[in-house]
């Protein structure tokens, strides 16, 4: 690729929420003189907040798709379907999957994160880990396919993670299979639901009463919660194996456990956490390349560490997208602090939501759901994009 002597390039990784919305920014307000280029391994890229609800059918997947084409095409950027493999960073170039290295000036990166490897045997063999989340909603098709074909077997489904995913995925999983079976005329007990968490209370960094109260919720709608279970196999066909003696049979075992970052980052030669994420500093930048940018989940901020939410990687959009635009133009970077507590309002899989902030919960109730659907249709919103390029 070739760049005119006055120009730079700005590559961006990965079509997450913080680069979604840097797109966004730069198709409303006028772009540096910068070739940008977009580098994602899908053109619709999963929006967090309203993943829940889909798997419980409320939302299309249209609906909970951010269309990566149209959203480069109104930023004057160039999209480009591949898969960054690695970084050569001697020569400023991204390595992918399928095409050429591609050079650049600026780079950032929002690639979001993975359920961390596991040395538990029979993880990678038969589970289904809850990222990526095209893999996840494929094989989560095949699961509602099943339903429909044959709601008269019955099905038990195994989570293992009691993170705000995986009591989310409970909630919503049960929801959605249990809608197909009612349909069906079968009966909701049919369908069993294990969720495993290795510590004593769901959902630690939460507030005591969202904690307890998710749990409560589980129990009473017969989902069973293995709480002090620590897996320590996954077997052929789906059993799983615990330190107490546990043994439990299932049909599909979804992994939602902590997150961690692809292996090609560790490699890099860029500077990262314990946990093998870009370690940055305020102003987004590499602690180690201050080229390089990133954002979302496969960041941390060195002296501002947060938990691994898409709350986060929202509110880094606009400083992201100033900051790279200051640096293309040579211009000194602002610095951005995240909130230490940000209010989150978590599906219970019935058109109710629950909200946690720092040590204060609420509800579950109808109204918060409410809220939480507007907060994320409105977002959505900000990336339709009108008369797209086709």
């Amino acid at each position: 690729m070739t760049k005119s002597a006055a120009s730079k390039n700005l590559v961006l990784v990965g079509g997450g929420h913080s680069h979604a919305i840097v797109l966004e920014l730069f198709a409303k307000k006028a772009s540096p003189d910068a070739n940008i280029i977009l580098i994602s391994d899908v053109d619709r890229a999963p929006y967090s907040g309203m993943l829940p609800g889909h798997v419980a059918g409320f939302y299309r997947f249209e609906e909970c798709h951010i269309d990566l084409k149209p959203l480069c095409d109104a930023a004057g950027a160039k999209f480009y379907r591949d898969r960054a493999i690695g970084l050569d960073l001697e020569n400023n170039r991204l390595l992918c999957e399928n095409g050429d290295p591609i050079p650049f000036d600026v780079l950032s990166l929002d690639i979001g994160s993975t359920p961390a490897k596991s040395s538990v045997p029979g993880v990678e063999e038969y589970t289904t880990p809850a990222k990526p989340v095209p893999n996840f909603l494929q094989h989560w098709q095949n699961i509602l396919d099943r339903v429909s074909k044959h709601p008269e077997e019955p099905i038990a489904i195994a989570i293992v993670g009691g993170g705000a995913g995986g009591v989310e995925l409970a909630f919503n999983a049960q929801t959605r299979i249990q809608t197909i079976l009612e349909r069906a005329d079968r009966p909701p007990s049919n369908l069993t639901i294990h969720l495993f968490h290795r510590g004593s209370q769901l959902m630690e960094g939460h507030a005591p009463l969202v904690r307890t109260t998710l749990e409560q919720i589980l129990r009473k709608r017969g989902i069973d919660v293995h709480l002090n279970e620590n897996v320590t196999a996954i077997e052929p066909g789906c059993t799983i194996r615990c330190e107490s003696g546990l043994e439990v049979e299932s049909d599909r075992v979804f992994w939602v456990t902590q997150a961690s970052s692809p292996d090609w980052i560790a490699n890099s030669k860029l500077a990262t956490s314990d946990g093998g994420f870009i370690l940055i500093g305020e102003t987004l930048q590499s602690l180690s390349h201050p080229h390089i940018f990133a954002a979302g989940d496969i960041a941390t901020m060195q002296s501002h560490p947060r938990p691994k939410a898409g709350v986060f990687a929202v509110r880094q959009g606009q400083p992201l997208f100033e900051n790279l635009r200051n640096s293309l133009q040579n211009k000194a970077l602002k610095t951005y602090i995240p909130q230490k507590n940000l209010l989150a309002l978590i599906g219970t899989g019935d058109e109710r939501a629950i909200a946690s902030r720092g040590n204060i919960g609420f509800g579950p109730c109808g109204l918060l759901w409410k809220w939480k659907d507007r907060i994320d249709r409105d977002f959505m919103q900000r990336f339709e994009i009108d008369n797209p390029t086709p």
